[in-house]
């Protein structure tokens, strides 16, 4: 019998195409789903093609310094999304709720603590983000991403899930079908460039900076920019005469990475478990500014498996970013090794493995329930 699930998901697309992952898992096995997000505008553009959940939104904002002004703000607000959670679960009771990370799951795995419903968090990352680290004391089990994770833990029963991956992105095309879609042709290696949902702005200037050196390369570049910076990048790439197609954001995801033959990222969790759902070697820039360096991390340990490159931003010149991607596309046995040790080091299947986690406890007491008794007849002695 189908029950209610909750799934904490916004803020992010790192926190949400994970979790609508998930949600597509649990909805499939006919349970009723109801995600809770942020009032950011990329949570509501995501969302438009999911009809089949529940939405609703939640007023959390991100936690200041305790000693600003907008402290008081942020208080204020989690009470509201605390109390709304309250009145949610009452009314739905539902199974188990899922944080995925970020200011938008503290409230709702407090309010399920407090109705002494079972939850779960999942952190994507290497390092534990703020969010997850606090709200852990009260969850049941908590799902990683990566085994390196788990110090950040020590009182809390874990499991390595990986990341779940969006269902949309289904499986690798053909090659010449995937080309296609961008105008692009067989004949030349394909460079998919993305800076993911923070420090687009900066990979586009370096690209920019390295367009006079591309050039010279038998390469056609897919370059997916974030906003503001498609038109700039089109006008480079055209000025160079380099094959390009130039978008602020792509829908079709699975399109690019069949195209590809290396790509150029940060290093965000979600980014990364969609790069090694299809196998790609990758050159990883990581986000300077992220809280506590975890895209380093997540990186590293890429790097380590053999399945990309890491290049700081700091020490980026274009003379560099060209012979890395020279030394991988050029050398094939290099290239092979690194896409096998891609398809290698995340667990596959990371949705259903969170889901299944979810279910655990539903169905423990379903089995109990079911459990037939010995008659006992008080009369007979």
């Amino acid at each position: 019998m189908g029950k209610h699930f909750v799934i904490a998901c916004g803020g992010t697309g790192g926190h949400l195409f994970p979790g609508l992952a998930v949600a597509e898992i649990l909805h499939e096995r006919g349970h009723e789903i109801i995600l809770l997000v942020s009032e950011k505008e990329i949570d509501a553009l995501a969302l438009r093609h999911h009809p089949e959940f529940r939405v609703e939104k939640l007023p959390s904002i991100g936690m200041p310094s305790c000693f600003s002004f907008s402290f008081i703000r942020f208080l204020h607000r989690s009470w509201e999304s605390f109390s709304y959670c309250l009145h949610l679960y009452r009314r739905y009771r539902p199974a188990a709720v899922l944080g995925m990370g970020g200011f938008t799951s503290a409230t709702p795995i407090l309010a399920a603590h407090c109705c002494k419903i079972p939850s779960y968090i999942h952190e994507s990352n290497a390092i534990a983000g703020r969010a997850n680290r606090f709200t852990a004391r009260w969850t049941s089990k908590v799902l990683l991403g990566f085994q390196a994770c788990t110090p950040c833990f020590p009182k809390n029963q874990c499991a390595i899930t990986g990341t779940p991956v969006r269902r949309d992105l289904g499986e690798r095309l053909p090659k010449d079908e995937a080309l296609r879609k961008f105008k692009l042709t067989l004949d030349r290696k394909t460079i998919l460039v993305m800076g993911g949902s923070q420090g687009a702005a900066q990979v586009n200037q370096i690209l920019f900076k390295a367009v006079s050196l591309l050039k010279e390369l038998p390469i056609q570049i897919i370059h997916f920019t974030g906003e503001r910076d498609d038109h700039l990048a089109a006008i480079n790439y055209q000025r160079e005469g380099i094959h390009a197609y130039v978008a602020s954001f792509y829908h079709e995801m699975n399109e690019a990475y069949s195209a590809a033959d290396i790509v150029i990222s940060r290093a965000g969790a979600a980014s990364l478990s969609e790069i090694a759902h299809f196998a790609l070697p990758s050159i990883l820039i990581p986000f300077p500014f992220a809280a506590e360096h975890h895209q380093h991390c997540n990186a590293t340990i890429f790097e380590q498996a053999g399945a990309a490159e890491i290049l700081e931003e700091s020490s980026i010149t274009p003379e560099i970013l060209v012979h890395r991607i020279t030394n991988i596309l050029n050398d094939s046995a290099r290239h092979e090794r690194m896409t096998h040790a891609a398809s290698m080091i995340l667990p596959h299947d990371a949705a259903q493995a969170v889901a299944n986690v979810m279910e655990e406890k539903f169905m423990e007491l379903q089995q109990d329930s079911c459990k037939i008794r010995p008659f006992a007849d008080p009369l007979i002695k």
